[in-house]
């Protein structure tokens, strides 16, 4: 099968530094793209029985990518085509017959979430009969259990490189890595190999006013949601007893290395009932139970939430919510029936393209950045319950599905006139190349002479390195820029090069926010806390 693997940022950068190659022209959501419209609705319902669904999940490949499996309270896992046309006549039962790959009983208890691996060949299932199964997708045979849990499995995860690594939270409060590769021989009730987990952390998330037992332990925290991290070492975990979002080290599980959580004044409210990360793994959402979807940069983690989503109603854990795969939109359900979008992104004035420089702990850009979301969301209004599952096709731009306790799955899309053909402001990269300080000081000052002084609104873009000496392990950019913040550029690698006897040695390496994604080789044997911890 095809597969589209995701790279975080800085793969795609170095990549791109060695080869020199230019960035693939892609689809995007335009800025006046305001209209989803429902393309079809499905029931879900086993023998004419409705049952709601709890998990949905689009395949990762692009070749399979319209492909998306629910799950639902009676342990079924079923496989819809989204592009199949269905009828706004037909009843959805109808159109569920008629967009149906397959369907099987997976567990005897709810399937609580989903997840594809190994190239959507296989799937992964986490029910509440405390196992977690892994399951040929093709043939619907279950090829392996995994069985540590005490609670109900609520959270799956996959390694972003690797699908033989899962990680799964449980309501006992604890959290597992595995390795589908190390199996036992043993059999239980269940069908297929044993599995046993390699790592289990336990109250991960327990909270000091939780009822005690008669040993004085305190009860454990459910674990509500988890993400392996594109860095392909990091774990974030969210619970229900707390709106805080913690960082985990898979090399050293003692005690998770930093944290994030919205301001604590915000709402009595605590729990969270969902996380999501964009597809290079920079941006990462936190949909809590004070009715709000938190946005974070995961290399400004001290610095809190960038921004805060607020219209829907989060009144159970069961409500989701999703960044899209180019993280320029925030899909999420809600109690109240509806399914809320908003826009993520900047505004650029003068029209320029907006370009990133890791520099101290900030990123620069060279146009106005105005950190604010779109003042009111674009509701989804078809529903007739709680929408709680949310998922966004990985391939096709704007295709979103939606669950609800309606007992249908709906599937919306952008209107075709509002979708652009061109390349997103932050897609905008002519080339990247690794060269010296002393060759971009030399191509600033000669592009300079030669240009002269010039209107910044007619003026062409001009390529531009930019280096940064004081972080030795962030890769080099060749940018397109406008003519008039050459000089602000210019400036800064005068003051850069002032320092040209700095020692570029792991412990300045540390502080460089740019290593949190992509550790230089001298500190592969270092925790995670080390890239994390921010300069004094």
């Amino acid at each position: 099968m095809d597969s589209s693997k995701s790279k975080s940022c800085f793969h795609g950068i170095s990549s791109r530094e060695l080869s020199s190659f230019r960035v693939r022209k892609r689809p995007f959501i335009d800025e006046l793209a305001s209209d989803f419209i429902e393309i079809g609705a499905v029931a879900i319902e086993h023998d004419a029985d409705p049952t709601p669904p709890l998990a949905i999940s689009f395949c990762k490949a692009s070749k399979n990518s319209h492909i998306f499996a629910v799950s639902d309270e009676a342990g079924y896992v079923s496989l819809f085509d989204s592009r199949r046309k269905l009828s706004s006549s037909a009843s959805h039962q109808e159109n569920a017959e008629k967009a149906r790959i397959s369907d099987w009983v997976a567990h005897e208890n709810a399937i609580f979430d989903v997840c594809w691996i190994k190239e959507d060949s296989h799937i992964l299932t986490a029910s509440g009969d405390q196992t977690i199964k892994v399951w040929d997708a093709l043939e619907k045979k279950c090829i392996g259990v995994l069985m540590l849990h005490t609670g109900s499995v609520k959270c799956l995860s996959s390694h972003p490189t690797n699908s033989d690594l899962v990680v799964s939270g449980s309501r006992d409060g604890c959290f597992a890595i595995w390795d589908l590769r190390c199996k036992i021989n043993c059999r239980s009730r269940y069908d297929g190999v044993c599995l046993t987990a390699t790592s289990m952390v336990k109250g991960a998330h327990a909270s000091s006013q939780a009822r005690r037992g008669r040993q004085g332990k305190a009860a454990a925290a459910s674990i509500t949601s988890l993400l392996y991290l594109k860095d392909e070492v990091s774990i974030a975990t969210a619970g229900a007893a707390d709106s805080v979002v913690k960082f985990w080290d898979t090399r050293n599980l003692k005690s998770h290395v930093t944290r994030a959580c919205s301001k604590p004044e915000s709402s009595s409210k605590k729990g969270i009932s969902s996380l999501s990360q964009d597809s290079k793994g920079v941006f990462l959402t936190a949909s809590c139970m004070d009715n709000r979807v938190y946005l974070y940069n995961v290399i400004q983690l001290d610095k809190g939430p960038m921004q805060t989503f607020s219209g829907c109603q989060i009144e159970s854990f069961y409500v989701k919510a999703a960044i899209s795969p180019d993280a320029d939109h925030i899909l999420s359900g809600s109690s109240n029936g509806y399914a809320h979008i908003w826009k993520v992104g900047y505004i650029l004035k003068n029209k320029l393209f907006l370009f990133y420089v890791i520099h101290e702990h900030d990123l620069v850009s060279n146009g106005n950045q105005v950190n604010k979301p779109q003042a009111e969301p674009i509701i989804l209004k078809n529903h007739h319950g709680e929408v709680t599952a949310v998922d966004w096709c990985p391939s096709e731009i704007g295709k979103i599905a939606t669950t609800a306790d309606d007992f249908t799955v709906r599937i919306w899309n952008i209107e075709n006139k509002y979708c652009s053909t061109s390349r997103s402001p932050s897609s905008i990269r002519r080339r990247v190349n690794a060269i010296s300080s002393t060759e971009s000081r030399e191509v600033l000052m000669n592009d300079n002479e030669e240009s002269g002084s010039s209107d910044l609104s007619n003026e062409p873009l001009h390529q531009i390195r930019v280096s940064s000496p004081s972080h030795p392990i962030a890769p080099t950019f060749l940018l397109s820029t406008p003519e008039g913040h050459k000089k602000k550029l210019l400036a800064s690698i005068s003051d850069t090069n002032e320092t040209s006897s700095f020692e570029q040695t792991p412990e300045p390496a540390m502080n460089s926010p740019s290593s949190v994604l992509n550790p230089p080789s001298s500190l592969k044997r270092k925790t995670i806390k080390d890239y994390f911890v921010a300069a004094p």
